[in-house]
């Protein structure tokens, strides 16, 4: 309200025409299927939208299926789950130009010929990346980003950018730009975030595989909660876009870009045709590590760590039963389960997280939404970061007893000197150390951990922030971690939730259970991590995980 009015006038005008374009983008999808019906009427795009990735891939090298029929398929999907949802923010008309040429060049590359969609935030050239931010309209990127450019080099076709929440930093997925986002499986209920958009695409079945950011859940909550897989890398692995490193500089977790499909082997695959000498050369910060087939067929038996709750955020009946069901088929399948210590997560989410994004007090924080109409769902974090020094320590002391008032108490946690700040990041390489030695200790491959669900109401996440305690905790470890749907909310499970009343009883509990409420036969997952530089075995723990 204290922008001056000639200003909010402008900025809502670049809303407007972003709009327009948005719908333009919608009627151009709905001419392009139009057209290639009136040309090709006998095409049956229901039997290929129903093909897996690796069987449509296989298809379209092999010359059995046309390219066109594949994309033109996806567009008309597409067009109907962004219609119920409002998931994509823009057509990438090129694409049809892209696909002409595949066409003539033939087939190259592993993803010849698939159509993925690509998150807002990931740079495609001549095209906005807004982050949701009014301020980042009308500045198209110059060049596609790395992922993209391999993605194109081994025959694949981006065709849309999907939605996000302002910011990214929001496990739901609404902006003053675009709008809200809507769950494809019960529209009532949040996509999840920041990779919503992605998430509620590809769970409608409008795009075969997506690429999101990860920052600390968000390709992973939106997986979750729209019943689909998505693997977080190793943060190098896939190197993130530069406006999410430049977006979270002074955070000391590590953000990652990543894939989204309906199952784990598509996943597999995507990265099989990533990981390969165009990403090397194109990135030189990228470890030259090939997909390593061996480890990702193996079949020997893994130990495996897990735990059923965080000790923070306390699980929902659906979530722990995940947990507990796939402890009992992987043992009866020969693996052996180890329960896993969690420690001092509260003081992981705390220090290594939120201290870090407001490392200055809130000053860059700030300055990211200088200029906005709106600050989303962040109005406390806003007045917080703006109050006198006094007030924020004052609030500090008080909040200490309240677990999910930490966030707030990051506010006066900032460092006064760049020392303050390299300390930080020193206890969060000497934490990893401790994760890893309790990991060694055990002699585990892998972990299975909860993962939050069922989807939320729209608009929970903004008043449950800290329930990325499930997610965060990787992204400060740096470590790889899928996330696979292995059940669905039940009866019993809703019956149980009367009985939920966290860990601290206070209103942020009492707000959860009401927010997990109402949700039977909603989709639930599991977390499936690996350590470090090991995305083959994590991928090889979810493929066993989906079989299961």
């Amino acid at each position: 309200l204290l922008l001056p009015w000639r200003r909010r006038r402008r900025l809502w005008g670049k809303v407007k025409e972003a709009r327009q374009r948005q719908e333009r983008s919608l009627v151009q999808m709905e001419m392009a299927v139009r057209r290639f019906r009136e040309q090709h009427p006998s095409v049956n795009m229901v039997s290929i939208l129903s093909l897996p990735l690796p069987e449509l891939s296989k298809k379209l090298r092999d010359g059995s299926l046309p390219p066109e029929h594949v994309f033109y398929a996806y567009v008309g999907k597409a067009l109907q789950i962004a219609t119920e949802t409002n998931c994509i923010t823009e057509y990438l008309q090129e694409s049809e130009t892209q696909l002409r040429k595949a066409k003539l060049t033939g087939n190259v590359g592993l993803l010849y010929g698939v159509p993925v969609s690509i998150k807002d935030s990931i740079d495609c050239q001549g095209h906005d990346s807004t982050l949701g931010f009014i301020k980042n309209l009308n500045k198209p990127a110059a060049e596609d980003s790395v992922v993209v450019q391999v993605l194109r080099r081994q025959g694949a076709i981006p065709f849309v950018k999907t939605n996000v929440p302002q910011s990214l930093i929001s496990y739901d997925c609404k902006n003053l730009i675009f709008g809200q986002t809507f769950n494809p499986l019960l529209y009532t209920r949040t996509p999840g975030g920041s990779s919503g958009g992605e998430g509620a695409l590809v769970g409608g079945g409008g795009s075969i595989l997506g690429f999101g950011t990860d920052v600390g859940g968000s390709l992973r909550f939106p997986a979750a909660f729209c019943g689909i897989c998505a693997l977080k890398p190793t943060g190098n692995r896939l190197r993130p876009p530069p406006a999410m490193i430049a977006l979270f500089w002074s955070l000391p977790v590590v953000a990652a870009v990543g894939p989204m499909a309906k199952d784990v082997e598509s996943l597999a695959l995507c990265m099989r045709a990533l990981l390969c000498e165009d990403m090397f050369s194109l990135d030189s910060t990228v470890p030259p590590l090939p997909f390593n087939e061996e480890v990702y067929c193996s079949t020997q038996p893994l130990r495996i760590g897990y735990y059923e709750t965080d000790f923070f955020t306390m699980p929902s009946p659906a979530m722990r039963r995940a947990v507990r069901e796939m402890k009992e088929l992987l043992e009866d399948a020969g693996h052996t389960l180890v329960p896993f210590e969690l420690m001092n997560v509260d003081y992981t989410i705390f220090n290594f997280c939120v201290r870090g994004m407001f490392a200055d007090g809130g000053a860059s924080f700030l300055k990211k939404f200088k200029g906005e109409l709106e600050k989303s769902s962040m109005g406390l974090f806003f007045w917080l970061a703006k109050s006198p020094n006094w007030l924020k320590t004052f609030l500090s002391w008080i909040a200490k007893p309240f677990h999910l008032l930490l966030p707030f108490i990051g506010f006066v946690s900032f460092f006064s000197t760049v020392d303050e700040v390299w300390s930080l990041h020193r206890e969060i390489e000497e934490f990893c150390h401790q994760f890893i030695a309790q990991w060694k200790k055990l002699n585990l491959d892998v972990m299975l951990c909860p993962m939050l669900g069922p989807a939320l109401g729209i608009g929970y996440p903004g008043k449950l922030s800290v329930a990325v305690s499930y997610t965060m905790l990787y992204n400060a470890l740096d470590f790889p971690v899928g996330v696979v749907p292995v059940t669905m909310v039940t009866d019993e499970d809703e019956e149980q939730l009367k009985g939920y009343q966290g860990y601290f009883r206070d209103w942020w509990d009492r707000t959860l259970a009401k927010a997990f409420r109402g949700s039977v036969g909603l989709p639930v997952a599991v977390q499936c991590v690996a350590l470090p530089w090991q995305e083959e075995l994590c991928l090889r723990f979810m493929k066993e995980v989906e079989t299961l």
